[in-house]
């Protein structure tokens, strides 16, 4: 071989092994990173305003009591003939997802309060295979419901006009979002889960990698 195609081979396998040198290198920051917990702290969105709700024992629920916790909710409703049941079918993969150690709670609110008692969310958490330890169920006062959900957690709800109904269960038009919230009653994170294009086990994924991250204390 000649001098000039060996100086090009060595340029190129050269040239190969700084490209795999370079991206083994990002790798192994990239865990170093990780395991270190020096990942991007999440942007906080707003402060949880103070609350009393009902849960599925009919006994009071307040802010005071999820402190100390991270938290994930989402706002449903039993007889939603939309949304909902895959919404809960999600909050369920969350709770089982959580590792045991995890302090992390997870809350549902209805929108639907005239009907949906303490007994009937009872009966929902039941069929849907909550562990209620964890996973709280809340309804009361409709103005309550919409202060928190509306103005705290910044998800919506609205009541439809009965000639807007496409069915006598199409009552309401709500977020299918989940939120985030960390120990200090902070917004800290909005995820979208259901809707065309979205990977439900990829937004699984990042809710619990923000409970996660929230749990380590960023």
């Amino acid at each position: 071989m000649n001098p000039r195609a060996r100086r090009f081979d060595f340029l190129i396998w050269g040239g190969l092994l700084l490209v795999v040198a370079t991206l083994l290198l990002a790798f192994l920051l990239a865990q170093l990173r990780q395991r270190a917990g020096l990942t991007k702290p999440l942007p906080v969105y707003g402060q949880i305003a103070d609350f009393t709700l009902t849960n599925l024992d009919d006994r009071p629920v307040s802010l005071s009591d999820l402190r100390g916790h991270v938290w994930a909710a989402d706002i449903i409703f039993t007889r939603c003939p939309g949304p909902c049941l895959h919404m809960t079918r999600q909050m369920k993969e969350l709770q089982q997802a959580l590792p045991p150690a995890s302090q992390a709670k997870l809350v549902s609110l209805t929108t639907d309060a005239d009907f949906d008692t303490p007994a009937v969310l009872k009966t929902y958490a039941d069929r849907a295979g909550a562990d209620t330890n964890r996973w709280l169920f809340l309804t009361g006062p409709k103005t309550d419901i919409a202060r928190l959900a509306i103005d705290s957690l910044k998800l919506t709800t609205l009541e439809k006009k009965p000639e807007e109904r496409t069915t006598p269960n199409d009552l309401f038009v709500h977020s299918t979002i989940f939120v985030v919230v960390d120990q200090r009653a902070q917004l800290r994170g909005v995820f979208e889960t259901v809707g065309e294009g979205i990977d439900s086990q990829r937004a699984k994924a990042k809710i619990l990698a923000a409970i996660r991250q929230l749990e380590r204390g960023r």
